[in-house]
């Protein structure tokens, strides 16, 4: 049996690979997704006081620790039976939102917009963010950079740090902003704004103008109908930081909505020996493997995944675009993997205007900044929606607030077995007997994945496993002697 190795993965945080496996014929037998590493934080927070657990926890990640913090804090919140004041609410809400506008940022111009700028089959030299800039202009190349350098300017100023922030606390943060801080906030968030309006645009003109992209995004190579996922507010919008988990069914009619603490009645977690990653389902559909359809318990929470969960954006400029999407790709939900770049940059400017409406909030200077929690700590689940999905941290601790069992479900986890579904699909569509495999068409199958923006290091938590493993042992003079795997079919 041939074996094709995508080796590693590219464009994305952590390490993995894609193993191919071909029958006799030349067409495609199996593939495997697999993430040869184990970061393992559930199992070492144990013993650690609570309070720790908002740094502890942002560490898993370099690139959206922001996700991790602020999900880690409300679950300090629920832990110590502590109510926010009103005004760290809207200050933890105003630095995420920051930290989406530059997380989206990232994610489309340097890890998905080199293969539809530069084109799915240009050579790898030239496939990246160098050569994005040189194509489209370095006016827009800078205009990249100042959003990302203005934004995390916001997340330093309100977090402390542009990158791990030191502020949430259990019913509050630890500072207030000022009136000249809150000017230059209102400054950026409506600079963001129009970077926002202008990355639509470079979508727009890139790839919905162009009928090869829009029948690629359109193709049954990368289309899955499955349960969607995403975090509403109480008028069932899109939100990031605060509501409940709402999902819908294939159809998009409501399956299920619930309140943070109600997670486990909902989502269970499947686990294979070959990787690290769990793979959650739908409970009240159930595992039935690597299947899409009403009957299936697989479930994505992508950014386009939000937007078919939720009735509609809960701000102007972005609610029209979400019209204009839907129209476009012929009604909701939409269920192409590859329009989940186009529904990130409708997040990136919903994200801005948000914050507009934040920092213009009259409360947004109080000094009344904290509730002090004064009730003995038992059990507290927080969620908010990170850019790759639902994120819950979920701890428990004695009385004295030390951590006795810890529980994260991340972005990337909930996504996973629509990752390997969406991978699988498109090797057996691209590749077939006879057919030359270039670069080219291997980078169209990493193209399946790219859209759910992975973060693996966040991802990786199934202890004990088995990690898929090869070893091969060679003589002195290269010769192979002998191959020995596990996890590896």
């Amino acid at each position: 049996m041939k074996k094709i190795m995508i080796d590693p993965i590219t464009r994305l945080e952590g390490h993995g690979k894609i193993a191919i496996f071909l029958n006799d014929d030349g067409g495609v037998a199996n593939v495997y997704f697999q993430v040869p590493e184990l970061r393992g934080f559930e199992k070492f927070s144990e013993g650690r006081p609570a309070e720790d657990m908002p740094q502890i926890t942002q560490r898993i990640c370099g690139v959206c620790p922001e996700a991790h913090h602020m999900a880690s804090t409300k679950a300090l919140d629920a832990l110590f039976h502590v109510e926010p004041t009103s005004t760290a609410k809207k200050l933890r809400e105003l630095l995420y939102s920051a930290f989406y506008v530059t997380d989206h940022t990232t994610h489309f111009y340097i890890l998905a917009a080199p293969d539809f700028v530069m084109g799915p089959d240009a050579p790898p030299a030239e496939r990246n963010i160098l050569g994005v800039i040189a194509k489209v202009g370095l006016e827009l190349g800078g205009a990249v950079i100042r959003t990302r350098h203005e934004n995390h300017w916001v997340i330093q100023t309100i977090g402390g740090r542009p990158i791990h922030p030191c502020f949430g606390l259990p019913g509050g943060v630890s500072k207030a902003i000022n009136e000249e801080e809150r000017a230059k906030i209102e400054e950026i968030a409506k600079s963001s704004v129009e970077f926002g309006k202008l990355s639509l645009k470079v979508f727009d003109d890139v790839v919905l103008k162009n009928k090869e992209y829009l029948d690629m995004v359109l193709s049954d190579t990368f289309t899955h109908r499955t349960y969607s996922m995403g975090l509403v507010d109480e008028n069932n919008k899109v939100n990031f930081y605060d509501g409940k988990v709402r999902v819908v069914d294939p159809e998009g009619k409501e399956f299920c909505k619930y309140a943070p603490r109600d997670y486990l009645e909902h989502v269970a977690e499947h686990v294979e020996p070959w990787t690290y990653l769990k793979f959650p389902y739908l409970k009240n559909v159930g595992w039935k493997g690597f299947v899409d359809g009403k009957d299936s318990g697989v479930y994505r929470c992508t950014p386009q995944s939000r937007l078919n969960a939720a009735d509609g954006m809960a701000t102007p400029l972005a609610q029209e675009e979400y019209e204009k999407m839907y129209s476009t790709l012929g009604g909701k939900p939409a269920h192409y993997t590859l329009a989940t770049h186009w529904a990130r940059l409708i997040e990136l400017l919903y994200a801005a205007e948000r914050m507009v409406e934040l920092v213009r909030d009259p409360e947004i200077t109080s000094p009344d900044i904290r509730t002090i929690p004064t009730a003995t700590p038992d059990e507290g689940i927080g969620i908010v929606e990170a850019p790759r999905g639902t994120l819950t941290h979920h701890y428990i601790t004695d009385e004295r607030g030390i951590i006795k069992k810890c529980n994260l479900i991340v972005g990337t986890t909930n996504n996973h077995a629509a990752i390997s579904m969406s991978i699988k699909k498109a090797a057996v569509d691209l590749i077939k007997p006879g057919k030359e495999i270039t670069e080219g068409l291997l980078n169209r199958i990493e193209m399946a994945w790219r859209p759910y923006d992975l973060c693996l290091a966040c991802a990786t938590h199934s202890l004990p496993g088995q990690a898929p493993l090869e070893v091969t042992i060679y003589d002195a003079q290269g010769n192979e002697l002998k191959k020995l795997s596990q996890g590896i079919s």
